[in-house]
């Protein structure tokens, strides 16, 4: 097969992206019911009842990315959304009212699906859209994991609103739950998890062979496609790419060599994607690793649905600061980080309010050095050009002392 009609893993993702849209499409002009659902909830229930199911943080993220997202911005804003909201939510009710964009249309739900294990804020935004399109709402509402571990009563609690949601599917489609294929999802979903754990931690080599802000678009199946068989195989495909690129000696780019290795902290800036990106490679700086990407790592035992409910509340924007820093510390240690990116996403207030603990914490456990850089996950208004590359080259400065400071062993 020629290199132009080989299947690489990019095609195969756009191909699950484009199947995923135009499924939901085809559900919609036949009559059947559309989900609309948050990131990290158990989409394994949707899968298995047959639920065409699209994200509106994916379409949101889409539209930031292709510089459409003021549209919906300001018209969100016009009906009195305030600015302070997470620009997800204020993208998605603008678009509910607009019902078009050049970058990503989805046809409307009739049904929300909402879990609070990723902010409290979707529980108001998708609350807000249950009104206002008069449709039934499937809320998990996951406690925060004030303790480090998650607790046996959290795991109860969430385990009985599993079994909640599978009694309101029923109800609403008028079928049973099809158990078999309930644990098939499941079974599928670990894959899944396991082939993004093995592809993302290809990291961990040096040079990197992954080019870590490719993270930020292949991440978008392991939001809304983990149950799925294709999924599975197209992260398989991605990982046995990276092997072969670390097999030739080859880092992450062709056309620059890898010179420092940092974890990126926090959702990407959608709206100035090539601009964040483009300014790191030029000063041979890889992301490495995230600690945002690893949220969608939700293994449990198949027909466990205890693991389940723990797994689901334990990912890491749900879990208190000790969790975070020793996330943090152990990426430093595992993927040989010289320094930390945090970007204060103005959107997502939980993790704003613990940047400068974390990064209190971690200076003075590991000595790895760090810089802060304003911005928005997808309000392109937010982010300064000329901020972002003063901070990025202050954090050049710390690294190479905090790099010659290991090589002689002071740290």
């Amino acid at each position: 097969m020629s290199e132009e009609g080989k299947k690489t893993s990019s095609r195969l993702l756009k191909e699950i992206q484009d199947n995923t849209y135009a499924r939901a499409w085809e559900a919609k002009e036949k009559g059947e019911p559309v989900v609309w659902a948050t990131s990290i909830c158990p989409d394994e229930l949707l899968n298995a009842m047959d639920l065409a199911t699209v994200y509106p943080e994916n379409q949101a993220g889409v539209i930031g990315a292709r510089k459409e997202a003021m549209k919906f911005i300001d018209q969100a804003e016009g009906v009195g959304y305030g600015p302070d909201t997470c620009s997800y939510a204020r993208v998605n009710m603008g678009y509910v009212d607009l019902q078009q964009s050049d970058s990503q249309d989805i046809p409307l739900p009739d049904l929300i699906f909402s879990s609070t294990n990723i902010c409290y804020t979707v529980q108001k935004w998708y609350e807000n859209l249950s009104k206002k399109l008069n449709i039934p709402m499937i809320l998990f509402d996951m406690p925060f994991n004030h303790e480090y571990e998650v607790t046996d009563e959290a795991t109860a609690y969430i385990r009985a609103q599993l079994e909640h949601a599978i009694t309101q599917l029923e109800e609403f489609t008028g079928r049973k739950m099809d158990y078999d294929k309930l644990a098939h999802a499941m079974e599928i979903n670990n894959e899944t998890c396991e082939w993004w754990k093995k592809a993302t931690d290809m990291g961990r080599f040096r040079p990197s062979p992954l080019d870590g802000f490719k993270m930020f678009n292949y991440m978008a199946l392991m939001v809304a496609n983990r149950s799925f068989e294709d999924s599975r195989d197209c992260f398989r495909l991605w990982y046995e790419e990276l092997e072969q690129r670390k097999a030739e000696g080859k880092g992450p780019w062709s056309s620059a060599e890898e010179q420092y290795r940092i974890i990126w902290d926090g959702i990407a800036c959608w709206p100035h994607l090539s601009t964040t990106y483009k300014l790191l490679k030029k000063y041979g700086i890889n992301m490495v690793t995230s600690t945002y990407p690893q949220s969608w790592y939700k293994v449990y035992e198949t027909n466990d649905l205890d693991g389940m409910a723990r797994s689901y509340t334990g990912n890491y924007a749900n879990r208190n600061l000790d969790f975070g820093e020793t996330s943090m510390e152990e990426r430093i240690k595992n993927f040989d980080i010289d320094g930390v990116l945090f970007h204060t996403n103005r959107s997502c207030k939980l993790m704003d309010f613990r940047t400068y603990e974390v990064q209190r914490r971690i200076l003075a456990k590991t000595g790895c050095p760090s810089v802060v850089f304003d911005g928005d996950q997808t309000d392109p208004r937010v982010f300064s050009e000329g901020q972002y590359e003063t901070r990025v080259q202050a954090l050049m400065e710390m690294m190479d002392k905090y790099k010659e400071q290991k090589r002689k062993g002071e740290l």
